[in-house]
């Protein structure tokens, strides 16, 4: 509807009182169409909509605990061009924000002008008095402080003066209004108690209600229910009455009944459920429900068949002065229509739905609540989707039922909206009304607010105004009035879309909706360009217009995009934006990413070279290449887009057009390997530059051979054979398309194992295998802005090589096994042969050879004839079949024959004798006898001892390590370094190091073995390793011996340690004083020694008095904290029973037991038995689980059976037993249980701190104190007579500090 609010004609404002008729739609939506003329009363209530864009809601909403509405619409701030905000006329910056959410201006606000004339013509003329009261169904009517009833028809026109200024003074002002839902009957309620009803067809009193409710009290509501014989009254002294009009041979008379009295709790609100009248066979019409809200809590109740009440919910606690407010609208809900109620008292909005189930069952189901931040005086339903609320600053808020958001907030201050605070204070019957309704009534506006069909009427001192929902293109049309023109796009978008707020004015099918709103928004970019043209700055600094148009075009392009229509973008905007150089320049920069992201993938032969001259002219060629790889260039010339990208160094690009435009794969390889090859021909350094190109070239070769698209996508499927094929042919040519005399055999392949010889192995062994790594993240390869650096080409290839390789895909292929084997062929005649590759080249050779081998159902050959005039070369080759290093479990790559592995020993013991005993650790395929006579010959001691261990002879493996020992102890006494035969050693190991080494190797020789061993056997191996470390002391003599010898009896010491374990301690003393070198002299030289012994029992001993008093202290600490929190004190979070909502101080009806969870939730004993969660126990008297804790855990599928005792439980339940009025209501708290998770937890702990899984180092304790035999001094079962002996055991503190004299 065109034209602002200000100069619209009185019948233009008042057509948008019109009530649409509820369509037969899917979610049964109440809306206002979009119209072009004024329509008239007639037209409006009885003609059928014919509009040209039928408002059909899209889909049906799903109410659940989430959400009440599905479909939904976003709008933002009135502060539009119509309420005049100059904040928002301010230019933002124009970037593209999709994902903001933009609403516009959703309602509109008109005043009632021929209304508000009306009402101020009334007082002043015929003293009718200010308005109190409106009310509008297919008329409006407004009550006055002088008891006049004003109707008017839909054009404004006064229809009917109801009533007189003398039954005014007689009963006060209209203090309530209603109309019936035919629109013939009226009820008034006025200030001094009394009810008319009027016939609105001829202005007739047809009743006057003086006996309907006590005398002395005003009537604050008075509402027709859907039974036009039924009414309800609400008075100041907060009881409500059922009227009941009856007509008994021609006599109207009124039957009155008291629905709630106020002495029980004061009503101040009521509103009953109306039904439109294709709602009228709804299940729940047939009850009547009505709503009451009192100071405390709200009720639902039944009026038919018989009065029932169907839910009361208290408020908890809310500020006083807060007004109660109710509201009813019928929803969709899982593609059924049912009665929603929304009601608050505060700032919180609850929602109650009603539904009748197949069985005939009533629900009252509580959802979601809305918490807002303000003080809320008026709640309306302005559709299913969208309530509009006045809070104590008279603003209007509306907010999006489903997600909760505040779509706008508009101040209605101006309104001076008309309160009804001297109805609920009874000023016109003596003021006699409790304080707290008087103290609700100063922020009351019932009768001055309220809504219909989508529409909301504001009664103020001297107007009355209108709100109503805008249609889509006037919330499109108010953002553009501000040249707003980004905002207005994202909020079309969000209309084409269907995910907009508060929609009204489009089509339900989705196609015709993106259609209609698709056209609306071409025309707002052809303003949108049009504006940034013509108010381009012409003067001034390049950089503010080049930043007026990058703050425009992307939004131009994103939502060409968006709504694919690349034709407009490049024939019509483009051609505009041409004429303007720097927008043209913008434009072309900013299409790079758009390309980049293959969102656009089409542009046209024009555009494309002016794209490609602008960049190239302005040197970013970078943006060339990442354009060219990323477009069809079918429409370019060919020849002049490569030989730019060859000046350029665009190598990438080239290699695309090569591919893409012409179906060649060779060229591009010839045209790099011609720059990278005669540097490397020639031995020379490669430049940067070069090295680049040579990366490039091996990615590019993988990717063609792996069925790949160089630098992104795949080779068409015709093509990919053929592809391989030609580059296998290309890469085995014997020479080059330009060969010299001088040129050697292959000098492709040689050129690349000269480039990098480790990546061209990789290439062809990452072609030739399944990467199951890369097949489980198959991806879309992205291409990297840098070129990739030598030695990162591999992790290039595996990020490029996703799909099914070359020599797999081929393994049926014969042509493919040709290829493979004539490579192999070629790599051995080239690399073998010759002098010229460094041995690390053919080593990396070797480990590719191997990996191929190793594959399941090989074909390779190798010819044995290359190795057998170099034994370094087997060795080589050996050790790179047999490597281990691969795989997640070590294993050869090859499983070869036993020969062959002794073969690789005696190799190992002549090349490389430290990496023998690794090898032999992991080989298990050679033969034991010939490997010990191998490492014997060798003199590889260390390696024999292995070996002997390994075949069970630990005596043998001993004395071979005690003869090794024995040696390198006389190196040190005779102070000489004797080199061994046969055995290399580091040179940078001291004599002692070596000592120190093998005694470790020994003493964990001694340790494996002892644990089969009997007493006898292990002072076998024990006291002949103790001997030879003391018997070379006895040589050491002079101070300079000083230093090793302290180093050979730490040496000893740690001997004695080991062997404490498993020698007893009097045989060790024994043996040591035997000695030559202790036995003889004073104690003092032996006093060491024992020292040492007694310091590690005294360090141990410490150790287990520290642990002990850890395990004490944590003992403790569990027990107090387990018996504090059984002990403690429970406090219930609210007043009232969580099941049936009733306080358990109001029911004194019989002795009722009331049960405290831990978790706050508060329950009558009897409540919970009906729900079923109480069960008995052995040895209980009940035990329980809290209702409302276990049902959110199992709608959240958590833990639900008795074990899982998670927060349904509490730790200890109280049972409030409250008696009768003999006891004066006091409360017996009865005896506090343990439940049977509880219990079972205290079991668990008990035994967690009883028994040898955590106190088995005190049952130690006491056992080494009883028996002086026991632990470390009693050898009898070493290994078990001692948990230090146990290899479980790891406790580790720091040592006893040491004592300072």
């Amino acid at each position: 509807m065109s034209g602002s609010p200000d100069t619209r004609s009185l019948v233009s404002a008042s057509s948008q009182l019109n009530l649409m008729e509820i369509d037969t739609i899917d979610d049964k939506e109440f809306d206002i169409p979009q119209v072009d003329t004024p329509p008239t009363l007639e037209s409006i209530l009885n003609e059928p909509e014919n509009e040209e864009e039928p408002f059909i809601l899209e889909d049906t909403c799903l109410l659940n605990t989430e959400n009440i509405d599905a479909h939904s619409c976003e709008t933002s701030s009135l502060a539009s061009s119509d309420s005049g905000d100059p904040t928002h006329l301010k230019r933002k910056r124009k970037t593209v924000e999709l994902s903001t959410t933009v609403h516009g201006s959703v309602l509109r606000h008109s005043i009632l002008k021929g209304i508000s004339a009306q009402i101020v013509s009334a007082a002043d003329k015929v003293d009718a008095g200010l308005p109190t009261a409106v009310t509008v169904s297919g008329v409006i009517v407004v009550g006055t402080s002088h008891g006049l009833a004003l109707v008017f028809d839909l054009n404004q026109a006064l229809r009917l003066c109801l009533g007189s200024t003398a039954t005014g003074a007689e009963y006060g002002a209209v203090s309530a209004l209603s109309i019936n839902h035919d629109c013939t009957r009226l009820l008034c309620g006025f200030a001094k108690g009394h009810i008319t009803m009027w016939d609105l067809a001829n202005g007739k009193l047809l009743r006057t209600i003086t006996d309907a409710h006590p005398p002395g009290t005003a009537i604050l509501h008075v509402k027709f229910t859907d039974d036009p014989t039924l009414a309800v009254c609400n008075d100041s002294g907060g009881s409500v009455f059922e009227l009941a009009f009856r007509r008994v041979m021609g006599m109207r008379t009124c039957e009155s009944r008291c629905l709630f009295s106020g002495s029980k709790g004061e009503v101040c609100n009521v509103e009953p459920l109306l039904t439109a009248p294709d709602l009228k066979d709804h299940p729940i019409t047939q009850y009547s429900l009505l709503a009451m809200a009192s100071l405390t809590k709200i009720l639902v109740i039944g009026l038919k068949p018989s009065l029932k009440v169907w839910m009361t919910f208290p408020y908890g606690k809310t500020d006083p002065t807060s007004v109660p407010q109710l509201a009813w609208q019928f929803v969709p809900v899982q593609k059924v229509v049912n009665p929603v109620l929304a009601f608050c008292r505060g700032d919180t909005i609850h929602f109650l739905l009603v539904k009748k189930d197949e069985t005939g069952t009533i629900h009252v189901i509580k959802q979601r609540q809305l918490q807002l931040n303000c003080d809320i005086i008026s709640l309306n339903w302005i559709n299913s989707r969208t309530l509009v609320v006045m809070d104590s600053g008279e603003k209007l808020r509306v907010v999006d039922r489903p997600s909760q958001e505040e779509l706008e907030n508009l101040d209605v201050a101006e309104v001076q909206l008309v309160y009804n605070s001297s109805h609920f204070k009874s000023l016109a019957t003596g003021g006699n009304v409790s304080q707290a309704l008087a103290l609700v009534g100063e922020k009351a506006c019932y009768q001055s607010v309220c809504s219909y069909a989508g529409q909301m009427v504001l009664l103020g001192t001297k107007s009355a105004h209108i709100m109503t929902l805008r249609n889509w293109r006037e919330r499109v049309d108010c953002l553009l009035k501000q040249e707003r023109f980004v905002e207005a796009l994202s909020l079309a978008w969000s209309f084409h879309e269907g995910t907009a707020k508060a929609i009204l004015g489009l089509f339900g099918d989705p196609a015709k909706r993106k259609g209609v709103v698709a056209d609306k928004m071409v025309e707002i970019l052809f303003q949108y360009v049009e504006r940034s043209v013509k108010k381009c700055p012409e003067h001034g600094k390049i950089q503010v217009m080049e930043q007026h148009f990058q703050d425009m075009v992307p939004v131009m392009v994103d939502y060409c995009l968006l709504l694919q229509r690349t034709d407009l973008l490049f024939n019509q905007l483009y051609t505009r934006l041409v004429e303007n150089c720097v927008a043209r320049g913008i434009f072309l920069e900013s299409l790079e990413p758009y390309i980049v992201s293959e969102r656009l993938g089409c542009v046209t032969a024009p555009v494309m070279r002016d794209l490609l001259t602008h960049l190239q002219d302005n040197n970013m060629m970078d943006s060339v290449e990442n354009c060219l790889i990323h477009l069809d260039i079918t429409s370019l010339d060919i020849q002049q887009v490569v030989q730019m990208c060859w000046d350029n160094q665009l190598y990438d690009a080239m290699i695309y057009v090569f591919n893409r435009g012409m179906n060649d794969y060779i060229n591009p390889m010839e045209k790099l390997f011609q720059v990278i090859a005669p540097p490397l021909r020639e031995g020379k350094a490669l430049t940067d530059e070069q090295v680049v190109m040579g990366n490039k070239l091996l990615v590019y070769i993988s990717c063609s051979l792996a069925g790949r698209a160089y630098p992104l996508g795949d080779i068409p499927e015709d093509l990919v054979s053929q592809v391989k094929n030609q580059v296998f042919e290309f890469l085995i040519r014997l020479h080059s398309a330009e060969a010299g005399q001088e040129e050697e055999l292959y000098p492709y392949i040689r050129t690349l194992v000269h480039f990098d010889t480790p990546e061209f192995l990789n290439v062809l062994a990452l072609v030739s295998q399944v990467w199951e790594t890369l097949q489980k993240t198959t991806t879309t390869p992205q291409r990297t802005t840098t070129p990739p650096t030598q030695g990162e080409v591999s992790t290039s290839l595996q990020t490029q090589l996703v799909s099914q390789h070359t020599f797999e895909d081929f393994k049926n292929d014969k042509q493919a096994l040709e290829y493979q084997q004539r490579i192999v062929d070629i790599l051995l005649k080239v690399m073998v042969e010759n002098s010229e590759f460094t041995p690390s080249q053919v080593g990396c050779l070797f480990t590719f050879l191997a990996r191929q081998l190793a594959k399941p159902d090989n074909t390779l050959f190798v010819n044995r004839k290359l190795f057998d005039q170099d034994d370094l070369l087997v060795f080589q080759f050996l050790r790179c079949v047999l490597d281990q290093r691969e795989g997640p479990n070590p294993q050869a790559l090859l499983r070869l024959s036993p020969d062959l592995h002794e073969l690789h020993i005696g190799l190992l013991c002549r090349f490389s004798p430290r990496q023998l005993t690794d090898f032999l650790k992991a080989s298990q395929d050679y033969r034991l006898e010939e490997a010990i006579q191998i490492t014997e010959q060798y003199q590889l001691h260390e390696a024999t001892a292995y070996l002997l261990e390994k075949k069970g002879d630990s005596n043998g493996a001993f004395q071979v390590l005690l003869k090794t020992l024995k040696d390198k102890l006389s190196a040190v006494t005779s102070e000489k370094r004797s080199e061994e035969e046969g055995e290399t050693e580091r040179e940078e190991e001291s004599p002692l190091q070596r000592v120190e080494g093998s005694l470790g190797d020994i003493i964990a020789l001694c340790h494996r073995s002892s644990q089969s061993l009997n007493q006898e056997q292990r002072g076998v191996l024990w006291f002949p390793l103790l001997e030879a470390m003391m018997s070379p002391q006895k040589l050491l003599k002079g101070p300079d011996t000083r230093t090793t010898s302290e180093v050979l009896k730490e040496l000893t010491m740690k001997v004695l340690n080991s062997m404490s374990s498993f020698i007893p301690l009097p045989a060790i003393i024994q043996r040591i004083l035997q000695d030559p070198v202790y036995g003889k002299g004073k104690l003092a030289e032996i006093q060491g020694l024992i020292l040492g012994m007694l310091e590690t029992f005294n360090y141990e001993q410490t150790l287990l008095e520290t642990t002990t008093s850890l395990l004490n202290h944590d003992l403790h600490w569990s027990l107090s904290h387990l018996r504090a929190a059984v002990s403690r004190g429970l406090h219930p979070r609210q007043d009232h029973c969580n099941i049936c909502l009733q306080q358990y101080k109001r029911r004194q009806d019989s002795p009722d037991e009331i049960i405290i969870f831990s978790c706050g939730h508060l329950y009558h004993c009897q409540c919970l038995q009906r729900k079923g969660s109480g069960h008995a126990e052995p040895r209980l008297l009940q035990v329980w689980s809290c209702y409302k804790c276990l049902s959110s855990q199992r709608g959240r599928g958590g833990v639900t059976t008795e074990t899982g005792r998670g927060r349904t439980t509490s730790l200890a339940q109280t049972k409030v037993t409250s008696r009768e009025a003999g006891e004066e209501g006091r409360k017996v708290f009865a005896e506090t249980t343990l439940d049977p998770q509880q219990s079972q937890s205290w079991d668990q702990l008990r035994c967690l701190y009883r028994g040898p899984s955590r106190l088995a180092i005190l049952s130690e304790i006491s056992h080494c104190h009883g028996n002086e035999k026991a632990g470390l001094l009693n050898p009898s079962q070493p290994g078990r007579g001692s948990i230090f002996h146990s290899e479980n055991f790891q406790l580790k503190l720091s040592p006893p500090p040491s004592v300072e004299e």
